[in-house]
């Protein structure tokens, strides 16, 4: 195992290095100066030449491209990301602040999604063709086809403007300060509620829908209909019989769903003026912040990395059948 996780890990390097690369071209050809941003636009009249030059120099701008590039992957490689040139502050810094958020919010909408999706799923499989089946199948449909955007904009509306349950943005209360430990908790959750939701509800509704279609055909099985043969009761055959075997692609699904869910968080984070990666990133890119757009790209990359081995890991881990190991030699 240990063998072709050093493997894969080595494999990953190229197509890490490849993304990067791309982006880091792509963004410097697109049309415009990052400094026009950089500066504040009333006052770039009254600005020397000289000293939007000297910036330039500062960030290596005045460089031809592959130096750029070069230069940058040499910072890397030591773990510098460069400094921001909105912020003024190192790149790792700023990132190193914006984790957190985006950590609570992916992995609570991870919880919630795996929480409704595999109880719905379950339920849904073992009452099949009842209404209760048919109205769960068409609401997770539903939800799934909604846009996450669009849910976000709905439930703002109506918790936060209407009925003043939930905030309309931000982590924290303004007396947050003032509060006890419990009251700080509490009011973080209170916060988190509604994008984690938004978050995790379309990730659950197609966890609920391919639970559903795994369990029926794992309970089709021979070895399903034999336990039932042998007198076990149907509680005991779907739990430790039929369930087991039907969870082993979902690992496999949520491994692969960490950068869905960074990519999802980008929008949610955006709307609900959560200080994460995704909000980050969308600044940096408005802003033409090349350090930034680097840095959380580069991120994004090695989680996609990290996603798939870690689902190919927990693969084998749930499943004897599957292994990694090189075969012995007779």
């Amino acid at each position: 195992m240990l063998k072709y996780i050093i493997k894969r890990l080595l494999l990953s390097v190229p197509l890490v290095l490849g993304i990067v690369t791309a982006t880091f071209f792509i963004a410097r050809l697109a049309p415009g100066d990052p400094m026009d941003m950089y500066l504040e636009p009333q006052r770039q009249r009254q600005v020397d030449p000289e000293v939007i030059e000297l910036m330039r120099k500062r960030y290596g701008l005045d460089q031809p491209i592959h130096v750029q590039y070069v230069t940058w992957i040499k910072n890397v490689a030591r773990g510098d990301f460069g400094e921001s040139f909105r912020h003024r502050r190192p790149v790792r810094d700023i990132v190193a602040e914006a984790v957190p958020y985006t950590l609570q919010l992916t992995i609570l909408a991870l919880l919630l999604d795996a929480l409704f999706g595999i109880s719905l799923g379950i339920i849904s499989a073992v009452k099949q063709y009842t209404k209760l089946d048919k109205t769960l199948t068409v609401g997770s449909l539903i939800v799934y086809a909604i846009p996450g955007f669009w849910l976000a904009l709905m439930l703002i509306m109506l918790f936060s403007v209407n009925l003043g349950w939930f905030p309309t943005s931000q982590t924290r209360s303004m007396n947050y300060e003032d509060l006890t430990m419990i009251g700080k908790f509490l009011d973080r959750l209170w916060h988190l509620a509604l994008p984690v939701f938004v978050l995790g509800i379309a990730g659950a509704a197609g966890t609920a829908r391919y639970m559903r279609n795994r369990l029926l055909e794992v309970l089709n099985e021979e070895y399903i209909v034999a336990a039932r043969a042998r007198g076990f009761r149907e509680r005991t055959v779907i739990v430790k019989h039929a369930l087991r075997n039907a969870l082993i692609p979902i690992v496999t699904i949520y491994g692969m769903s960490l950068p869905f869910l960074l990519g999802g968080a980008t929008i949610i984070e955006t709307i609900f003026a959560w200080p994460g990666m995704g909000r980050l990133t969308v600044a940096a890119v408005g802003g033409r912040d090349y350090p930034i757009i680097m840095a959380t790209t580069t991120i994004a990359a090695l989680l996609t990395v990290l996603g798939n081995l870690l689902a190919d890991v927990t693969y084998a881990a749930v499943d004897p059948r599957v292994s990694y190991d090189a075969p012995r030699k007779r």
